[in-house]
């Protein structure tokens, strides 16, 4: 349960990734402060998140998601997230070349997840 948890909160963080590049982005160079705040707040959480994620250990003290792992996770969810914001936000053109490598990140997270294995906890 506990790894299903580091799981959780590895996405969670994930998801904040794209919203605080948008903050950024926002912010104009940090003219609007509130839009700048935001994205401080929300890439402190998304570390911290990551950090928490990653600090997670099972009984014998092994991490349930390892730094790079995670970090892969963290960052292929957060640059597929920013292309979706892009789409939505920006109007950016979604050609079939970018499809395919956005569909590769989306590949590489799921076989990055499988390869590590499905681990059991012994009672």
């Amino acid at each position: 349960m506990e790894e299903l948890m580091a799981w959780v909160i590895l996405i969670i963080a994930s998801c904040i990734e794209p919203i605080w590049v948008t903050c950024l982005d926002k912010s104009e160079s940090f003219k609007h402060k509130g839009w700048g705040i935001a994205a401080v707040v929300l890439v402190l959480l998304c570390l911290y998140l990551l950090a928490y994620a990653v600090g997670m250990t099972d009984s014998n003290g092994e991490n349930y998601i390892g730094p790079g792992v995670a970090y892969a996770v963290l960052a292929g969810i957060g640059a597929t997230g920013i292309v979706a914001v892009g789409r939505v936000l920006y109007r950016e053109k979604l050609t079939p070349r970018r499809l395919f490598f956005v569909a590769l990140i989306v590949i590489g997270i799921i076989g990055t997840r499988l390869a590590g294995g499905l681990r059991h906890e012994v009672p």
